[in-house]
């Protein structure tokens, strides 16, 4: 597989694929644990010093239970704020950290964390992931319609490609593994037929490396990575499977019999050999081409011989 700019080549077809305009890069974020307690504790003073205030202000102490009300009412509202920063990311999950519509970082530490409060962060599964193919109907090579399914594992490797690149990175990997499906399944055939060629029968672990490194190409752009894929399904449409399955049929008996007259050959030049060499019977070209045929309809016939007895000379 040669690679290109945004691309690879694969079977003399280039699958171009734009380069990604954003890329994961870590956020920094303080201790979960430790902002609780600074949020508490500056919500628990503020409410603390605006009730001070209000009595400060029963009292007539005017502009110092005023400046309590302002500042225990500003640490109470830092507290409550605190609070929407508090962060916990599960194991096999990040946080995609927006601020204001801009991208700051990825979470991906499992634990309690704070961040800003006033960003967005958005849920992504890293977990690995399977995603079958329907049975799909597609001309082979040969122009045979053929049946195929796949099964494809993936996982999310860039948190803020898969995000902002695509539209929704689930749904677009399932329809490039799809296209990338049918663009092999059309690229090779069904079978070989004793030809020295990939076909999709008899070269499936060949054809699992190609398909996989197509569909990780094509998926490249939002982050995925693509483990393995394989195919689950292979077989003929129906229309044509029965008369595929005579050529099969016919092909194996075609090679079986082929196999039977090598060593049934191999069998008669040893016979005639052997009564040469211990001069068990003197035969002539005629005699020797009869006991060939005979020897010949018994070892390669499929139905058992009825022999003749032969009570006269070696020539009646």
């Amino acid at each position: 597989m040669a690679e290109t700019s945004g691309g690879a080549a694969l079977e003399g077809t280039v699958v171009e694929m734009p380069a990604p305009r954003t890329k994961e890069r870590p956020v920094k974020a303080a201790n979960g644990f430790v902002m609780l307690a600074v949020a508490t504790l500056l919500l628990l003073a503020g409410l603390a010093l605006l009730v001070v205030g209000i009595g400060l202000l029963a009292s007539g102490a005017g502009q110092g239970g005023l400046l309590l009300l302002i500042g225990g009412g500003l640490a109470a509202l830092i507290g409550f704020v605190m609070y929407f920063g508090l962060t916990p990311v599960a194991p096999g999950e990040a946080r995609v950290v927006q601020l204001l519509g801009r991208y700051v970082g990825t979470l991906r530490t499992p634990g309690f964390q704070w961040v800003n409060p006033i960003t967005a962060r958005r849920r992504v599964s890293t977990r690995i992931r399977n995603h079958e193919t329907d049975v799909t109907k597609v001309n082979d090579a040969d122009g045979n319609p053929i049946q195929i399914a796949t099964v494809v594992v993936w996982q999310v490797e860039d948190t803020a490609q898969a995000v902002f690149e695509v539209d929704d990175f689930v749904e677009f990997v399932a329809i490039q593994a799809e296209t990338a499906v049918r663009h092999i399944a059309s690229t090779y055939p069904y079978d070989s037929h004793g030809e020295p060629r990939l076909s999709l029968r008899d070269n499936a672990d060949e054809i699992n490396e190609r398909l996989s490194a197509e569909i990780a190409v094509r998926v490249a752009p939002a982050g995925v990575k693509i483990i393995e894929s394989r195919i689950i399904h292979l077989a003929y449409a129906p229309e044509i499977a029965s008369a595929m399955l005579r050529r099969q049929q016919a092909g194996a008996i075609v090679a079986a019999r082929q196999r039977i007259v090598d060593g049934a050959v191999g069998m008669v030049e040893m016979a005639l050999a052997k009564l040469a060499e211990h001069e068990v019977v003197e035969l002539d070209e005629e005699r020797k081409a009869a006991m060939v045929s005979n020897l010949l309809v018994v070892l390669v016939g499929d139905r058992d011989t009825q022999p003749v007895v032969n009570t006269g000379t070696l020539y009646q």
